[in-house]
């Protein structure tokens, strides 16, 4: 088979133990994104599979119409609205879906959250500019860090990472409250922890509120402006899940304000994160380029599961496929 990687910013995959797997195939393998349809047609019609890194290229009905060749979409992890599965079942594009896990993203999670607590980021960086135990030069913001034991960690959403978080949380002292559905709530007591009261408490009473939440409709832009502008002055806001989940422009209008203090963002509406955006230009930000999941142990999880996708789909013996359907066209 002809296959496509996509948006291999790193050239990191043809590095990784499982890349053999594709042996006897004819593999390209693309580290720069292109943007415009008509660019992406040319660019993806020879290939008879696709292979996606998470979100990073989305599959659209008028995309998909443009690739007379492709018969297979091995995704890496789980389809999460980026690719138009009806338009690639009417097309007989199957798609097949890989696995996850939770300890990357969640360990990132964590780094941030101390990261930015003992603010470590700028400190390092003025170390290097000569300034000693400096972590501004503007005096507004050249407070101290502050640990985390004693402090109210605020969790919406408790899945898979969500519950890993919750844990590492209490081990370091904290007071963990969740928010979420009734499940969720319903889980964190099981587990020890606290349900918040209302979503009016959740977000007052957190020091540090970090998001774990899917994309979905009825997710989309579910924190408000109402919400952030209920958080303490010196509250961390961090998100690692999807920048989506954010009211368009309500994390930078509240960032302003002054409610949350700071935040820590792994993932951002427009990615790869233009040098230009407004959220990096702010010092109360620390910003990593989505990371939550590039990591080698992840990476090697990813994608030998969508490459023996591919394998089992060219040798006859599809696995793992989203919209069977699609395989009868």
């Amino acid at each position: 088979m002809k296959i496509a990687i996509l948006d291999d910013y790193q050239d990191a995959v043809r590095k990784l133990d499982c890349f053999k797997l594709l042996d006897g195939h004819e593999v390209k393998v693309f580290q720069h994104s292109v943007r415009g349809l008509g660019q992406m047609a040319i660019r993806l019609a020879p290939f008879d599979a696709l292979v996606l890194i998470r979100e990073r290229t989305a599959l659209s009905h008028a995309l998909l119409a443009k690739l007379p060749n492709l018969k297979l979409i091995s995704q890496t992890g789980k389809v999460s609205g980026h690719v138009d599965v009806a338009a690639a079942s009417e097309r007989g594009i199957a798609i097949a879906e890989g696995v996850g896990s939770p300890v990357a993203p969640a360990e990132l999670t964590w780094t941030l959250i101390m990261a930015a607590s003992r603010r470590i980021v700028p400190y390092a960086n003025n170390l290097k500019d000569g300034l000693w135990q400096t972590a501004s030069i503007n005096p507004d913001l050249n407070g101290l860090g502050r640990v985390l034991r004693g402090r109210t960690l605020a969790i919406w959403g408790y899945g898979k990472i969500g519950r890993l978080l919750a844990g590492y949380g209490k081990v370091f002292g904290m007071r963990v409250m969740v928010w979420g559905s009734d499940k969720s709530r319903a889980a964190a007591e099981a587990d020890g922890f606290i349900a918040a009261p209302s979503r009016e408490a959740f977000f007052e009473d957190a020091d540090v509120l970090s998001l774990h939440l899917r994309l979905a409709d009825a997710t989309r832009g579910i924190v408000t402006a109402a919400d952030l502008a209920r958080m303490k002055p010196d509250a961390l806001f961090v998100n690692t899940s999807r920048a989506e989940l954010v009211a368009e422009g309500a994390l930078e209008t509240a960032l302003q304000q002054g409610r949350p203090g700071q935040a820590a963002l792994d993932v951002f509406t427009s990615e790869p994160l233009p040098a230009e955006a407004e959220l990096l230009k702010m010092p109360v930000v620390l910003a990593t380029p989505h990371l939550g999941y590039v990591e080698k142990d992840s990476y090697e999880m990813y994608f030998r599961a969508a490459f023996e996708n591919v394998v089992n789909f060219a040798n006859g013996n599809p696995t793992n496929i989203l919209n069977p359907e699609a395989l009868t066209q």
